[in-house]
């Protein structure tokens, strides 16, 4: 289903690849994600040495990720972030399509000091389906339907 980016301040940050896809709301804002969910969870493996998704998530050594996109960086309560991503917290960052393909792609040059081991994911086509399956996932941890 598409639909119009409906947050005006966010579409600065939409990335052309992210045009022209399925639509997921977070709160008040609206995304448009172009990877393909079923296989972000094969790929979202990678991760779950350490972020945990879904209704029983927890904090691990990295933050559980219910409700990512239209979070601030750094938000998750009772997790110790590195100060780099206390930083962006501080500007106001929020993980969008872009932001979190960003970070994805390369978390040390995205954020220089950041607590994460993982090198990143080099193919464009996993990170959008890493953030298509996220983007299933409400704060509460529930799944969408959408």
């Amino acid at each position: 289903m598409l639909k119009k980016l409906l947050a005006a301040t966010c579409l600065f940050a939409l990335p052309a690849g992210f045009a022209m896809a399925e639509s997921h709301s977070s709160g008040e804002m609206e995304f448009e994600i172009v990877g393909d969910a079923e296989a972000g969870e094969r790929v979202y493996r990678k991760c779950q040495a350490c972020h945990m998704v879904g209704e029983d998530a927890q904090n691990r050594v990295g933050p559980q990720q219910n409700g990512v996109l239209g979070r601030t960086v750094g938000a998750v309560e009772d997790f110790r972030y590195s100060d780099v991503l206390m930083e962006k917290n501080a500007e106001g960052v929020v993980w969008t399509p872009e932001t979190l393909a960003a970070f994805l792609e390369n978390p040390r040059e995205w954020a220089p000091g950041t607590k994460m081991s993982f090198a990143g994911l080099r193919k464009e086509e996993e990170r959008n389906d890493v953030i298509a399956y996220l983007a299933t996932y409400n704060a509460d941890g529930t799944r969408t339907t959408e």
